[in-house]
């Protein structure tokens, strides 16, 4: 009945009308502030509660003094339209200053019309996606820029704002964007953004830019010390929604010409989620393991990481146990609870402070306290199949099966004329077989070379792709059992091939074992 009763608000008559709550009366001309609920809509009665979960629904739909945006004086010389967003649930645009810098205006509502199938975009099921909206705090991302300061982590510092019934300062998304709150904050892509957190930055990319330049050149390498903090900032925060779509990169010059690139978090909407406290909504996150509820004790580890797992296998690969246990104690160290206090109160309207503030905070401090298992946690997942990539040009992949604990991988580089002599390592990590059960070296373009030595007991699986071109694979290792430890994917022809007695040919006729995922877009 619940469902039916959803399934009655159509496409156009589901959302509020204008988030202010007097709206029937006009905004004065110079007002510079209005009383706004983020989304009314998602109120329901006892019955709604209980099926589909309270969620922050209060929080939603509770009246707040927010401030006008006014285009022409929000910064230092106004801002103008540049382009319309692609996001499929959030009305999203691209506002630049006088300097070229460039700024994201996304609505705070959502819409998840355009990610259902078209046979799916109607009636109650469409009314019940719409409605777990309600999960995600409103206002939860005006509290993660004090929390990623003391905690180490770039970050954007986000505003919330309500957009006027009459407004006409925005291009030609004025339409889309009358009436709505919304959240404006600097977007850190491209040289002309780099300043504030990332002042000094060589670059700043995508993702999708940065993930192909990695793989083309040993001069560009991923912080990934830098990336684990903010991982784990993101699983206390219970920020699930961390996939390669939600970074920037930024690149600091190094030794020998090459680049550092460190991760710049974007887009914090999904932070402190409440799914799992209905009937429906708790059947749905059995289901469905990324949707994780932020509560003081952490859920799923694999379902909190699932969206971030593409990102996290590539910028994770080089990063060891203790690293993960060293940055866990040194969070716990710099969110203290005097951190924790201030950016909740001040990160929240204060209606709103009064209704979610001090369950957050004792949730945050509860989180704060079991961090380092939740770390140990995270590396047992991301530990278990690891991958080591080369880029296109040579590189030397050693395997040691050293003795029954340690299984050592470097990887050298083999120009040494453009890379600076006596600078070749460019990766070392140790293996243990209790933690990680298989590691995929991938040597990509270039003349590559796999050699693969010791004998021990225990060792974990060592796959080889060659990749394009003449690679050189020579294994004299020895494992005990009867499973050979060593395969080889390759082409059949026009390979230096060396097997030994641990090596299974999984060589072919195609070139299927030369696909690799560069960016994320064959997934």
């Amino acid at each position: 009945m619940l469902l039916l009763t959803a399934a009655s608000c159509s496409r156009d008559t589901f959302f509020q009308p204008d988030a202010r709550v007097d709206f029937a009366t006009p905004l004065p001309a110079a007002a510079d502030s209005a009383r706004v609920t983020a989304g009314r809509h998602y109120h329901r009665g006892p019955g709604g509660r209980l099926l589909l979960g309270p969620h922050y629904r209060r929080a939603w739909a509770e009246p707040v003094t927010l401030p006008v945006l006014t285009p022409a004086t929000v910064v230092p010389g106004g801002l103008a339209f540049a382009k319309m967003g692609g996001g499929f649930q959030t009305i999203s645009m691209t506002m630049t200053d006088s300097a070229g810098r460039s700024y994201a205006v996304r609505s705070i509502d959502k819409d998840p019309y355009k990610t259902l199938p078209k046979a799916l975009r109607q009636g109650f099921i469409l009314a019940t996606v719409r409605d777990a909206t309600a999960a995600a705090m409103p206002y939860g991302a005006f509290v993660v820029p004090p929390l990623a300061t003391a905690a180490g982590v770039l970050h954007a510092s986000p505003r919330a704002f309500y957009v006027r019934a009459d407004e006409t300062g925005l291009g030609e998304a004025s339409e889309k964007f009358r009436g709505k709150v919304v959240l404006l904050e600097r977007k850190y892509e491209g040289k002309p953004n780099i300043d504030g957190p990332v002042a000094g930055a060589e670059d700043l990319v995508e993702t999708e830019d940065l993930l192909p330049n990695r793989y083309a050149s040993q001069r560009h390498q991923l912080d990934g010390a830098a990336y684990l903090r903010a991982r784990l900032l993101d699983l206390w925060l219970g920020d699930w929604d961390r996939h390669e779509g939600q970074w920037s990169w930024a690149a600091y010059a190094q030794p020998g010409h090459r680049l550092l690139w460190k991760p710049v978090p974007q887009d914090r909407d999904q932070v402190f989620f409440r799914f799992d406290d209905g009937v429906a909504s708790w059947v749905v996150s059995k289901l469905v393991k990324k949707f994780r509820t932020f509560r003081p004790r952490y859920q799923s580890i694999e379902g909190y990481t699932r969206n971030a797992s593409f990102v996290d296998e590539r910028a994770l690969a080089a990063v060891p146990r203790a690293t993960y246990r060293a940055t866990a104690l040194d969070l716990q160290q710099r969110l203290t609870d005097a951190v924790i206090e201030v950016a909740v109160r001040q990160g929240l309207p204060p209606e709103v402070y009064r209704l979610e503030g001090p369950r957050l905070v004792a949730s945050l401090k509860a989180r704060r306290a079991a961090l380092p298992q939740a770390a140990e946690k995270f590396y047992r997942l991301k530990s278990e199949q690891v991958l080591i990539a080369g880029t296109d040009q040579a590189e030397r992949f050693e395997v040691e099966r050293l003795n029954d604990t340690a299984t050592v991988v470097s990887v050298y580089s083999l120009e040494n004329d453009k890379v600076g002599r006596g600078e070749t390592l460019l990766y070392r990590r140790r293996f243990n077989p209790q933690d990680t059960r298989r590691v995929r070296l991938h040597g990509l373009q270039g003349k590559d070379e796999f050699v693969v030595s010791g004998s021990v007991r225990r060792s974990p699986f060592i796959d080889i792709y060659g990749g394009p071109g003449e690679d050189l694979v020579q294994d004299s290792s020895r494992v005990a059992g009867l499973r050979k430890r060593t395969r080889f994917f390759d082409t059949a022809r026009n390979n230096d091939f060396r097997p030994g007695p641990e090596t299974k040919n999984k060589t072919a006729h195609n070139v299927f074992s030369h696909a690799f995922d560069r960016d994320g877009s064959g997934r």
